[in-house]
């Protein structure tokens, strides 16, 4: 069971890398941001489907285990497996939305709605993947109760950055990559392209703005609890240690036990 979170952030990582490099191939070949296609984008996203069935389950796991390592420890009767279902799907609702909403909505739109164009806006996105490593490493630090040390607050620093670009800025630049294509000002972008680009863009967009505020959140405290650390007294530090990276998603806003 000690294992199975590390592990699971491994495979995660592995497939951010694969799908951020298919990106960037995709993006670099295709000079027509409409037109020009790439035999990477429709293949892609079929290997990509049964990882986000996947990552549900391995969650789902995660949350189990570590229900049942806590039950033992207090010595309380476990949890049936009704009860941690419920409590994994109110805990990591939004991550298991957005999940399924790949699955259900985003494969079939761009496997079939797209009609084969667009596969440069397609890699870019596939570039969001970017952040997850740093996502997943300040996840197995902290597992590994490393919150203390550089390579933690280096790794949170990076993954603000990477998160921001990758994923909040991905939109705008969406935008203003189909403004140059047409000749278009930015600003008259949402008015030139159909209703269902914006909504769909939209919906793709909140979780990640609210994701990076919850990431914000915790790189504030992580880096005024250091400089209070520092400023304080030895011994008198007695605040309790939180930590960057939440539970299973990686966003939340609790406080985090290790898996």
């Amino acid at each position: 069971m000690f294992f199975l979170s590390p592990f699971h952030r491994l495979v995660s990582s592995v497939q951010a890398i694969m799908a951020s490099s298919a990106g960037y191939i995709i993006a670099c070949s295709c000079e027509d941001i409409i037109e020009d296609q790439h035999w990477l984008t429709s293949s892609y996203i079929l290997f990509a489907v049964p990882y986000f069935v996947y990552d549900i389950y391995a969650m789902f796991l995660c949350h189990w285990y570590k229900l049942q390592v806590k039950d033992h420890e207090e010595e309380s009767e476990a949890k049936p497996m009704r009860s941690a279902i419920l409590g994994y799907l109110r805990r990591e609702f939004l991550m298991v939305l957005h999940h399924v909403v790949m699955v259900t909505v985003c494969f079939p739109v761009s496997v079939f709605w797209r009609q084969g164009k667009g596969d440069y806006f397609q890699g870019v996105m596939f570039l969001a993947e970017l952040s997850t490593p740093s996502v997943c490493l300040g996840k197995i630090l902290i597992q590994y109760k490393q919150q203390h040390t550089l390579l933690h607050k280096v790794n949170g620093a990076l993954m603000l950055v990477t998160f921001f670009i990758c994923r909040v800025l991905l939109f705008p630049y969406l935008y203003y990559a189909y403004g140059r294509y047409a000749s278009i000002p930015f600003y008259m972008v949402p008015l030139s392209v159909p209703w269902q680009f914006n909504a769909g863009a939209a919906l793709l967009m909140a979780p990640q703005v609210y994701w990076f505020s919850l990431i914000c959140r915790g790189a504030f405290r992580l880096f005024t609890r250091a400089s209070r650390h520092k400023a304080a007294p030895s011994g008198t530090d007695s605040e309790p240690k939180t930590s960057l990276l939440p539970p299973a998603n990686g966003y939340s806003p609790r406080e985090t036990d290790s898996h």
